[in-house]
């Protein structure tokens, strides 16, 4: 028992380091770069008259996804790098009208501010802890957790493009 014990703790060690990739912060800062274009993609990708659309009443529109997705830029960019959201307390979701010209600006917005305060971070304080939603992790660490949400609600969005007829942008992941 205690080898398979054993045996079970070398793989679950060996899994989890193997799945966690490490970025240089030019890297990092590239990702985030090709995250904006595809999500810029996106943005021109949906006619118009589809940032309006909710695929059910209860969810979010395109407009509003894409939105959210920017609020979530600014909060845990500005968490992360210690410094103040140009937001305040406001929210893009709810600030930003839901059209296609004032929706690709906002998130087009929310990506230079991140990439601009993960570009003047140092190394130093990119290993400092923060806390992020009630988690600590390193600074790094909460601009990996936003490049996660947006990735995240990004990708919701696709099923919004085809239901429109629209043929999403094709992966960009170089």
């Amino acid at each position: 028992m205690k080898k398979l014990a054993l045996l079970f703790t070398i793989m679950v060690t060996f899994a989890c380091t193997a799945a966690h990739a490490q970025f240089t912060q030019s890297e990092f800062v590239a990702e985030w770069q090709r995250a904006k274009n595809y999500t810029k993609a996106y943005l021109d990708a949906m006619p118009a008259d589809g940032y309006g659309f909710k695929p059910t009443p209860e969810i979010r529109s395109f407009a509003q996804q894409m939105l959210h997705l920017a609020d979530g830029n600014y909060f845990m960019a500005s968490t992360a790098a210690g410094i103040t959201s140009p937001m305040g307390d406001k929210s893009v979701e709810k600030e930003v009208a839901p059209t296609k010209e004032a929706t690709i600006k906002a998130v087009m917005d929310s990506y230079d501010f991140v990439i601009n305060a993960l570009k003047n971070m140092t190394a130093a304080q990119l290993q400092q802890n923060v806390s992020l939603e009630g988690h600590t992790v390193t600074r790094f660490g909460g601009f990996g957790k936003a490049f996660e949400h947006q990735t995240h609600h990004r990708g919701q969005t696709t099923i919004y493009l085809r239901l429109k007829g629209v043929t999403p942008p094709g992966e960009m992941l170089f």
